[in-house]
């Protein structure tokens, strides 16, 4: 889990690590682009398997927020915050327990009952 940064939106909340997709990528191609730029890993698309998503309700003014989760495998390799706030690793229950912007709630919730 990231803890996002000071001075950002939901700053101190814990939440899984990503990003927006920009124009031209798909949302595979926009987590390994994320997951490098905010934590020095090198993601292979093919080890990444969907496993979940949440959304928002509508919001006046603007459309809503869809957060997709992907699942991977990790080789091991140093993983660091390069984007500022903390990183951590922690059980489903320590999750649980973690402050996190609704959706992220919404994210643990869905993967976890899956166990």
């Amino acid at each position: 889990m990231h803890r996002r940064p000071p001075g950002k939106h939901h700053a101190g909340l814990w939440e899984f690590p990503g990003g927006k997709v920009d124009a031209g990528e798909t949302p595979r191609e926009a987590l390994i682009r994320e997951i490098c730029e905010e934590l020095g890993v090198t993601l292979a698309g093919e080890a990444l398997s969907p496993a979940g998503f949440a959304e928002e309700t509508w919001a006046e003014g603007r459309a809503p927020i869809v957060i997709m989760l992907y699942s991977s495998t990790w080789d091991g390799s140093a993983v660091a915050a390069l984007e500022g706030g903390e990183i951590g690793w922690f059980t489903p229950e320590e999750v649980a327990a973690l402050d996190k912007p609704p959706l992220d709630v919404a994210l643990a919730g869905s993967l976890f009952e899956k166990r």
